[in-house]
């Protein structure tokens, strides 16, 4: 018998991108789950494999299309799915990849596994069926609860595109302009997830900041899901600094819940090049934002995105990026360099950035980086903190974060399973890219698991 003459269909899947991409995936493990399927680990064999892609950067494009052919050559009886951003952007290269049979895009994502039915999944195209429409702007529900393999965490995808239309980006062409879910729906899903045992909740989307359903917007639904009883963390991912009113940072101040951790993606510092960026915003603005949240919410990680080598960035305008990061109590940058991007209107700008400079910039922004990391880590050297434990390392190291984005280690008592489990640890020192702790006595003792 081969692995496809098994009564029950695998379906495996693998997500390239952002914590919107991970949603997105879950929810797709969740609906081949209730149509019969099993789940089987991506790189294993599978009737079906989809592969969840981005197109973010090049380089994103160039990974998705590297892993359908390796999974084409490992794997030549399995059907095989590409949906996603790049599969709504370039349908055209992807469908005349050999072996793939099917190209769905953003819109119809959530429809996949009916199309997979729809199309025969034990029986390989002789040439790819491609379906794309144009994302549309309704208020969306979802179907199904995500199905997450761990249980520490669960993405919860409040809302889906972008009005903002920033010059280097291509996200108003793979998802469309902003829409959000319906306020019950995401209630319902985070609800489901407690239920489940998730011990946090992050908060997804393209803007999240920009989320309204009817009468109420982002910081309402915040409330609401703080509110929800069994909810241990919740967590925001990336929100856009232009929609980060004090009004949500009161929110994070205020709850025991919220983690003190925001990632506000700037981008730069220089106001020429914001303006030719076409972010809703100057560098006096992110200036004071930062001053604000740091002011508003005590120990808060405050990581941002920046860009180097974006059109006309001469050396002015890279030193007010690097002065803007390090004069305020940053934890963290996530550094890009600017790529051509085909579809965009910076891609037709003048004044192009040497590549050498641009890996010169993005090197140096890197050991800032490095320095931002290390200055906010020492700052709580022999403090407390409640770590949730997501895995332990093959070196016998289980290993957590804070809630304010602190990884931490620790070297747990022999027969202690802290696997999504919240412990109280002490900081020591650091230990590589992550903290090392120590577990303070009775650290072990979880309610919820003893069933108190």
């Amino acid at each position: 018998m081969t692995d496809f003459d098994t009564r029950i269909p695998r379906a495996a899947l693998h997500t390239l991108g952002c914590r919107l991409n991970q949603s997105e995936t879950a929810a797709l493990a969740a609906a081949f789950t209730r149509r019969g399927y099993r789940i089987v680990p991506f790189g294993t064999a599978a009737d079906v494999v989809v592969i969840n892609s981005c197109s973010v950067t090049a380089q994103s494009e160039s990974e998705c299309r590297r892993l359908i052919r390796g999974v084409v050559r490992r794997f030549p009886q399995s059907f095989v799915a590409v949906t996603g951003c790049y599969a709504q952007l370039g349908s055209d290269t992807l469908q005349r990849i050999p072996g793939v049979d099917l190209v769905v895009g953003n819109q119809d994502k959530p429809r996949l596994v009916e199309l997979l039915d729809r199309e025969g999944t034990r029986k390989k195209h002789d040439a790819a069926r491609v379906l794309l429409r144009r994302p549309g702007g309704e208020v969306f529900t979802h179907a199904d609860v995500g199905l997450y393999v761990a249980q520490t965490r669960a993405n919860l995808k409040i809302q889906d595109g972008c009005d903002v239309g920033c010059s280097f980006c291509v996200i108003p062409r793979t998802r469309g302009r902003a829409r959000s879910r319906a306020f019950h729906d995401a209630l319902e899903e985070a609800r489901a997830f407690i239920a489940r045992g998730h011990r946090e909740i992050v908060v997804t989307g393209v803007n999240l900041g920009s989320y309204r359903d009817g009468p109420r917007g982002f910081a309402d639904l915040l409330r609401a899901l703080d509110a929800l009883p069994g909810l241990e963390r919740l967590r925001i991912s990336s929100i856009e600094p232009s929609t980060l009113t004090e009004e949500v940072l009161r929110i994070v101040a205020d709850s025991p819940r919220l983690c003190r951790h925001l990632h506000v993606p700037v981008q730069s510092g220089n106001d020429r090049v914001l303006a030719a960026m076409h972010r809703p915003y100057r560098a006096l603005d992110a200036e004071r934002l930062f001053e604000r949240a740091s002011r508003l919410v005590p120990d808060l990680a405050l990581g941002t995105d920046v860009m180097v080598g974006f059109p006309g960035e001469d050396d002015a305008a890279f030193r007010a990026t690097r002065e803007l990061v390090t004069r305020h109590d940053l934890a963290y940058l996530h550094v890009f360099s600017w790529s051509p991007r085909p579809g965009t209107r910076a891609n037709r700008l003048a004044d192009p950035v040497p590549r050498a400079v641009v890996r010169e910039r993005s090197q140096r922004l890197h050991e800032v980086d490095l320095r931002l990391r290390c200055r906010f880590g020492t700052r709580f050297l022999g403090h407390e903190f409640q770590v949730l434990f997501e895995e332990r390392k093959p070196d016998g190291i289980w290993v957590g974060l804070t809630d304010n984005y602190v990884r931490v280690g620790v070297d747990a008592p022999s027969g202690i399973d802290l696997g999504n489990r919240i412990a109280t640890v002490e900081l020591l020192q650091q230990d590589g890219s992550r903290w090392k702790g120590r577990l303070v006595p009775s650290a072990c003792y979880d309610a919820r698991a003893e069933g108190a």
